[in-house]
C-alpha cells in the first residue's frame, strides 16, 4: 500500500472519528451543544484565593450564645481591600446577616458552624428578591450581590436555627389560614444575586427558617457536593426549598443530597399578569441537575410557582427516595408561563406521584389586569425511568394552560394508580417502551397530604 492510500485512509478515519464525536456530544434538549464549562468541575483551592482570615484570630469567640455579626462583618470588610478567604474554624458562631464583597470568599472547616439567630430583630430590612417579587424583606445569613468569582467551600455547616420560626409560622397559620409565606418574618440561609462564576461546594446547609438557598439573576453557578436538610417532623420546616433558581442561566447542580419540607429544586422567575414585561423578572436557561439524591421533599423538580419561562433544563442520573412528586409543573392562572425543552433522563427510586401538572392558585392575584395568555408546557421529554409510585399521572385538563409535544421513552413504572387516561390531556404525546404496571401494594408509604396540596385546584 503506497503512502498516498495510507494518507487517504487516515483522513477518512479522522473524519469518522470527528463525526462520531459530534454525534455523541452531550446536547441540551433544544439540540445545542452543552459547553465544556459544565464538565470542568474542580474543587475550590483556597490557597489561590488570597490571604486567609481565620475569624478567631480577629477576636471572634467560639460561643453559640453571643451574636457576633458585626465582628465577622468587619473581617469581611477588611478582607475586601485586597481580597481573601474568611475561614471559620471548628466551633459554633452565632450570626445574623453577613454581606460578602468582591474578592472575598467563605471557607468552613470540618466541625465549623455558622448558626443563624432565631430573633428576627437581629436582621435588617433590605431591598431583596422574594417569591417572584423585588420587595423590602429580610436578607439571608450569607449574602453575595454583584460579585464575580465568589465561592463557599469546606466541610462545615450553615445552620439556619429555624425551629422557632417554624413554630411561629404554623401558629400564625392556625390563627390566620390565609397568611402568606412571607407574613411570618424569616430569613434564608444563602442568597446570591446579580453575580457570576459562583461555586458553592462541600458544605451542609440545614434548618433554614425560609428558603434554604436562593440564586437570582446569576450566571455560571455551580453547586457541588452539597447536603441541604430541613425536617418534616416533629415540626415541619415550611417553605424550606433546597435550591431556588430565579432568572438564572448556565447553572449546574451536581452530586448533592437534598431532603427538605418543600420543593428540592424550584425554577422561579416572577409572577403576576405582566410578569414577562417586568425587568426585575427573567427566564431560567441552560440548567443541568445531575447525579443527585433526593430524600423527602414535595417535588424533586418544580417549575413554579413564580416562574415565567424555563428553557433547556436537564434533570438526570439521579435517585429519588421519598419525594411527593418527581416533576411538578405549577401552572399559575394569573401569570404568563412557558416551560419548554425540559428533559428527565435516568431517574430511579420511589415517589408519591410521577408526573403532576395542575393549576396553582395559591395567593392568586390578577392585580386588576385581564387574565394573561394561556400557559404552555411543550417539548418535555421523560426517558429511562425506573420508579415505584402511588399515582403515575396526575395531569389536569384545563382551559388555562396547554400541554403538547411530550415524549415518554423507556419508562418502567409500578403504580397503585396508573391513571393512564390522564395522558389524554397532552397533545401530540409520543410513547416508546412505556410500561406502567398496576400493583396492589408498595413497600414505600408517603404522607397522605403535604403542605403544597392547598395551592392546587
Amino acid at each position: 500500500m503506497n503512502f498516498q492510500n495510507i494518507s487517504k485512509i487516515f483522513l477518512v478515519f479522522l473524519f469518522l472519528f470527528y463525526f462520531s464525536g459530534l454525534k455523541s456530544q452531550d446536547k441540551f434538549p433544544d439540540g445545542t451543544s452543552i459547553p465544556k464549562w459544565f464538565k470542568e468541575n474542580k474543587p475550590t483551592d483556597i490557597n489561590k484565593l488570597g490571604k486567609k482570615y481565620i475569624i478567631t484570630d480577629f477576636g471572634v469567640k467560639n460561643d453559640s450564645t453571643v451574636l457576633q455579626t458585626k465582628q465577622v462583618q468587619n473581617i469581611i470588610d477588611e478582607a475586601s481591600k485586597s481580597g481573601g478567604v474568611i475561614i471559620v474554624p471548628k466551633g459554633t458562631f452565632l450570626i445574623s446577616s453577613l454581606f460578602f464583597k468582591q474578592g472575598t470568599h467563605l471557607y468552613l472547616e470540618n466541625g465549623a458552624k455558622l448558626k443563624g439567630s432565631d430573633d428576627i430583630n437581629d436582621f435588617p430590612v433590605v431591598t431583596t428578591r422574594m417569591e417572584g417579587q423585588t420587595v423590602k424583606y429580610f436578607p439571608a445569613l450569607i449574602n453575595a450581590d454583584g460579585l464575580d468569582g465568589f465561592t463557599i467551600s469546606g466541610k462545615g455547616t450553615l445552620d439556619g436555627n429555624g425551629l422557632r420560626y417554624w413554630k411561629s409560622f404554623w401558629k400564625r397559620r392556625e390563627w390566620n389560614p390565609k397568611c402568606t409565606n412571607m407574613d411570618e418574618m424569616r430569613p434564608r440561609i444563602i442568597y446570591v444575586s446579580n453575580s457570576k462564576n459562583v461555586q458553592i461546594e462541600g458544605i451542609t446547609v440545614k434548618n433554614s427558617p425560609f428558603w434554604s438557598t436562593h440564586y437570582y439573576k446569576s450566571h455560571f453557578v455551580k453547586l457541588l457536593n452539597l447536603t441541604i436538610l430541613a425536617p418534616k417532623e416533629p415540626v415541619k420546616a415550611p417553605s424550606t426549598d433546597a435550591i431556588d433558581i430565579d432568572a438564572c442561566s448556565n447553572f449546574l447542580v451536581k452530586n448533592c443530597y437534598m431532603s427538605v419540607n418543600d420543593d428540592a429544586i424550584a425554577l422561579k422567575g416572577g409572577k403576576g399578569p405582566k410578569a414577562d414585561t417586568d425587568p426585575n423578572n427573567g427566564e431560567n436557561r441552560n440548567i443541568i441537575i445531575e447525579d443527585n439524591t433526593f430524600g423527602f421533599c414535595h417535588s424533586a423538580l418544580t417549575c413554579g410557582s413564580e416562574s415565567i419561562h424555563n428553557y433547556n433544563v436537564i434533570f438526570r442520573n439521579s435517585t429519588v427516595k421519598d419525594a411527593s412528586r418527581l416533576l411538578h409543573l405549577k401552572m399559575r392562572p394569573d401569570t404568563p408561563q412557558h416551560y419548554e425543552y425540559i428533559t428527565l433522563d435516568n431517574i430511579k427510586g420511589t415517589v408519591k406521584t410521577f408526573l403532576y401538572v395542575k393549576g396553582w392558585s395559591q395567593f392568586f392575584d390578577l392585580k386588576g389586569e385581564a387574565r394573561p395568555r394561556k400557559g404552555l408546557a411543550n417539548n418535555i421529554t421523560i426517558k429511562n425511568i425506573d420508579l415505584s409510585c402511588e399515582t403515575a399521572f396526575s395531569i389536569e385538563k384545563s382551559d388555562l394552560f396547554e400541554l403538547k409535544d411530550f415524549t415518554f421513552e423507556n419508562l418502567k413504572i409500578k403504580a397503585l394508580k396508573p391513571e393512564m387516561q390522564n395522558l389524554d390531556n397532552i397533545k401530540n404525546l409520543k410513547q416508546t417502551k412505556v410500561n406502567v404496571t398496576k400493583v396492589v401494594s408498595l413497600t414505600q408509604s408517603h404522607d397522605k397530604k403535604d403542605d403544597s396540596d392547598i395551592a392546587t385546584k
